[in-house]
């Protein structure tokens, strides 16, 4: 099977899987109690039977269940999310907006944990009962443990109220001067701390499932014939043994990307970074519908791709993976 008949085999299913969330979405939304007339009303102050009738028509919440779940999905097909009625904007111009800073943060964590992870992983495993090995070992078991708002919050009281090293929130300081260079690192400074939260967790996975991989394929027989050649320590591990051990934490990678961005929306509530989690946050609130709807599509678009390309990445990394027996 050739890499592009692949390719529009996980594609077409995909596009069922999303069509899917898309019906559940709605219905669940359409289930909850409450609607937009509700929220507007409650704003006002109160409203009668009269003015909520005429609200949910004017949104179009008077007619049947299947005729708006048809109506949302053909929307959707034209990339028409629909409109928020709480910042008065189209739902798509809202995404856009935030995802810059959401993607920014997402792809920073998830980079620095499977670095770092891996890294770590490879150093423990080489020396299962070392320094290292504990030391890694007892970050992994706090990373995992601690509730990622929790160390955000322990993050911020040590280095943004007691040392003051970082900023306090959001993504720019807006009274900063200067040119491309110097706002890049006021960014860069707001950022590390949302970053550090938000990998935490995930580089506790990454370091331990790098170790167990690691340590199995270390004990392998092409790996013992490898240093029974001659080859250098270094030259064994790292070109040798660390590509197939790869194949399990590129896989994790992408089954985590989800979780990633449900944890952005804590870490950016924590931190106010300008970013989807804080939409989201922000639209529950205030039980805006089409937006809410929009940022679960939206993720759960991301999530799909991102098992895409996961998918794609482990047979470049190990042609054995959905090779013919």
């Amino acid at each position: 099977m050739n890499i592009l008949r692949i390719l529009v085999t996980r594609v077409f299913y995909a596009a069922v899987l999303l069509t899917a969330v898309l019906v559940l979405n709605f219905s669940l939304m359409h289930l909850a109690p409450g609607d937009v007339a509700d929220t507007i009303s409650q704003s006002m102050g109160g409203a009668d039977q009269e003015l909520l009738d005429q609200i949910r028509a004017d949104y179009g919440l008077d007619q049947h269940f299947v005729v708006q779940l048809g109506r949302y999905i053909g929307n959707v097909l034209t990339f028409d999310l629909g409109f928020s009625f709480f910042y008065n904007q189209p739902v798509t111009q809202l995404i856009l907006e935030r995802l810059p800073a959401t993607l920014l943060l997402v792809i920073s964590a998830q980079l620095v944990a499977l670095i770092v992870g891996v890294v770590l992983g490879v150093i423990s495993a080489q020396k299962p009962n070392g320094i290292a090995s504990h030391f890694v070992t007892f970050l992994a078991l706090f990373g995992y443990s601690a509730p990622v708002f929790w160390t955000g919050i322990l993050l911020l009281i040590a280095f943004s109220l007691q040392i003051q090293w970082f900023p306090v929130a959001g993504m720019r300081d807006v009274t900063i001067e200067g040119g491309f260079w110097v706002k890049a690192v006021d960014v860069a400074q707001h950022l590390v701390l949302p970053m550090i939260t938000l990998a935490s967790v995930f580089f506790a996975l990454y370091s331990r499932l790098a170790r167990a991989a690691m340590m199995e394929v270390l004990g392998s027989d092409y790996v013992r014939t490898a240093k029974a050649k001659g080859l250098r320590e270094r030259t064994v591990v790292y070109k040798h043994a660390l590509k197939n051990a790869l194949s399990p934490v590129i896989t994790l990678a992408g089954l985590q990307f989800s979780a990633v961005i449900s944890g952005a929306v804590l870490v950016e509530a924590v931190f106010s970074w300008p970013g989807l989690g804080t939409l989201a946050f922000q639209s529950i609130i205030a039980r805006d519908t089409p937006t809410i709807l929009g940022i679960l599509f939206f993720s759960a678009l991301v999530v799909i791709v991102g098992n895409l390309l996961t998918d794609l990445a482990l047979r470049l990394v190990d042609p054995r993976v959905g090779g013919k027996k």
